[in-house]
């Protein structure tokens, strides 16, 4: 299907047709239930996340008949080629539900010969910083005039939701144009002091590629250039980022500073070297973020959150390939609003969002959590 051009627009592509399909029950199920995600899958019954606990529906199994059946109606011409081509395809479905209509991030996939769907529930509303459970930071974070701040964490671990509330506090706070490059869209921005552009890939734009070729020469003073998959993707941010932007993105790494070796995989190893020297110059913070369970009431989750901010300590040990003291680095800079997973757990415990077996569960040193439990500090050698 073409894109729409000033002389073949067909407005009909941007009407959202709300057709009452069979699998908008099981939508309809996991909203009520406050879950997170929906799993389809043959021979098992549908299973929903709730506060982070894969639970399944009280009905029989899923056929392959019934799977095609319930799946293939939510597709765009689009996305039953991009599935039947590559055995997988990622949209948005929309379902009214008492009245309000939610928003739903979807995966359909092959597995084994079966199809199956992983869907993720888009929240209606924009969290604030305080309603998600982050630190005061991140405020700072936002006002960075350009550069680059990524956020990293596993599939489901908020990074959507957090960036989404960084650039809402923009929109609330400056008079800017923030563009996005989305596939596919998940919230939508209700404009404030802010011009907001949200191009979905495949509808408004071909492909990540020409979106950003694109967004350059659209004068965007904020950018989202969604996930950090590939070389060109990345190059063509930290080019938006050194021209005067302010990019946000996101990475698959499991710690703020992995990120940056995993940044580095993404080219040869002759080109080292010179991205340490873009990313040391350019990227403003990176945050790595999961999701943990909570024991407050009315509290499904909340984000364990590790803070790197590329102050001249860190600049140097990117510049000087030292990653390994990137950790250190981030303890001994505390007061400048950095933070690592153990510092963060131990916030969370503190104020009783956590329980302590959940933060012992996901922390990545132990002993280090026991010691800051007991108000034991470590003091961390010089890494300079």
């Amino acid at each position: 299907m073409p894109l729409a051009t000033s002389n073949n627009f067909d407005p009909s592509k941007y009407i959202v047709k709300h057709q009452e399909l069979e699998i908008d029950a099981l939508f309809r199920a996991l909203v009520r239930l406050n879950g997170s995600d929906l799993h389809l899958k043959v021979d098992r019954p549908p299973f929903v996340r709730v506060n982070g606990t894969l639970r399944p529906l009280s009905r029989g199994p899923i056929t392959d008949e019934e799977m095609v059946r319930l799946i293939f109606p939510m597709m765009s011409e689009r996305s039953r080629r991009i599935f039947d081509e590559t055995g997988g395809c990622d949209f948005a479905h929309s379902v009214e539900v008492d009245g309000k209509r939610w928003r739903f991030r979807v995966n359909c996939l092959q597995q084994m010969g079966h199809v199956g769907m992983v869907a993720r529930k888009v929240n209606l509303w924009i969290p604030d910083f305080e309603g998600l459970n982050l630190p005061p930071v991140m405020e700072e974070l936002c006002k960075f005039p350009q550069g680059m701040i990524l956020l990293a964490g596993v599939t489901g671990s908020g990074k959507s939701t957090t960036i989404a509330s960084m650039l809402n506090w923009i929109n609330r706070n400056y008079r800017r144009h923030i563009l996005t490059l989305e596939d596919p869209i998940e919230f939508v921005f209700t404009e404030d002091k802010c011009l907001i552009n949200q191009r979905e890939i495949g509808l408004d734009v071909v492909d990540f590629k020409v979106g950003m070729k694109h967004a350059v020469r659209e004068d965007p003073d904020v950018m989202l250039v969604g996930e950090m998959r590939d070389e060109e993707t990345f190059l063509t941010a930290i080019h938006a980022a050194e021209t005067g932007h302010l990019v946000f993105g996101t990475i698959h790494a499991s710690s703020a500073p992995s990120t940056i070796g995993r940044i580095l995989d993404l080219f040869p190893q002759n080109m080292h070297a010179a991205l340490r020297s873009a990313i040391a110059m350019n990227m403003k913070a990176i945050i790595a973020q999961k999701l943990l369970p909570s024991i407050k009431e009315g509290v499904g989750r909340v984000p364990t959150v590790e803070i790197m901010i590329f102050n001249a300590i860190v600049r140097k040990l990117v510049l000087e390939e030292q990653d390994e003291k990137l950790a250190d680095a981030i303890r001994m800079c505390e007061k400048e609003g950095m933070q690592d997973f153990t510092m963060s757990l131990k916030s969370l415990v503190d104020r009783q969002l956590i329980d302590r077996a959940t933060a012992f569960e996901v922390a990545p040193n132990v002993d280090a959590l026991k010691m800051a439990l007991k108000g034991i500090e470590v003091r961390q050698p010089g890494i300079l």
